[in-house]
């Protein structure tokens, strides 16, 4: 098994890191929380909704960002966000206002007219944030959501979430850059071959010693 008697909680409208080194369980356990993987046993509720008994219900009020986003790439950018919209029965004022508004932060407005098949690494993985955030869920699970962007949009990313989490959204991040998910996060958990080995406040975690050396370079 890649998760072993797993038991966490992400209490509503915090920050929680979710810490390993490759190979731990992280990306496993944001997959089953979002429902792209089944469990071998337990329960998930978002919301206090089981995800395996009401799955729709689930993703209607939440987001996964991957870390290597797989995008329609016959369609461009403004086609994939409008029908990620639609999907979510966001309306025209509300996803335009949203689309226009995030798009201007990241530096990708001039890049929505083109097809995704021509656009970066980075623009694709920026185009994924922006979708993710279009219906103002109230989960979201993030792998690695900085990966592929240069420091500038790294720091707007960050900047972002800041801002979602104190609108209300709840927050679970997968980030390779340790320290920046720290300095954001209100607490932390350290997985370990499926297991959680360590939980605590982010900023005790960021003063560890054992952090420091393991994910910090420190």
């Amino acid at each position: 098994p890649v998760l072993n008697d797993l038991s966490l909680t992400v209490p509503k409208g915090s920050i929680y890191g979710l810490m390993g080194l490759n190979g731990a369980g992280k990306t496993t356990t944001l997959k089953a929380c979002c429902g792209l993987l089944k469990p071998d046993g337990g329960t998930i509720t978002v919301n206090g909704i089981d995800i395996q008994k009401d799955p729709i219900a689930c993703k209607k009020i939440m987001a996964y960002i991957p870390d290597n986003p797989d995008l329609y790439e016959f369609l461009t950018g403004y086609e994939y966000l409008n029908f990620v919209a639609d999907m979510y029965g966001v309306s025209e004022a509300d996803r335009k206002a949203r689309m226009e508004a995030l798009a201007e932060r990241l530096d990708i407005k001039n890049a929505l007219p083109n097809l995704i098949s021509e656009c970066s690494h980075g623009m694709k993985q920026k185009l994924a944030i922006i979708s993710a955030w279009l219906h103002e869920p109230k989960l979201i699970l993030m792998d690695e959501p900085s990966m592929g962007l240069s420091p500038i949009f790294v720091n707007e990313i960050f900047d972002i979430i800041q801002a979602l989490n104190e609108a209300g959204t709840t927050v679970l991040l997968v980030e390779q850059n340790a320290k920046k998910a720290l300095s954001i996060a209100d607490r932390a958990y350290v997985l370990e071959t499926g297991k959680i080995v360590l939980e605590g406040k982010a900023s005790d975690l960021l003063n560890n010693d054992s952090i420091k050396k393991a994910y910090l370079g420190e």
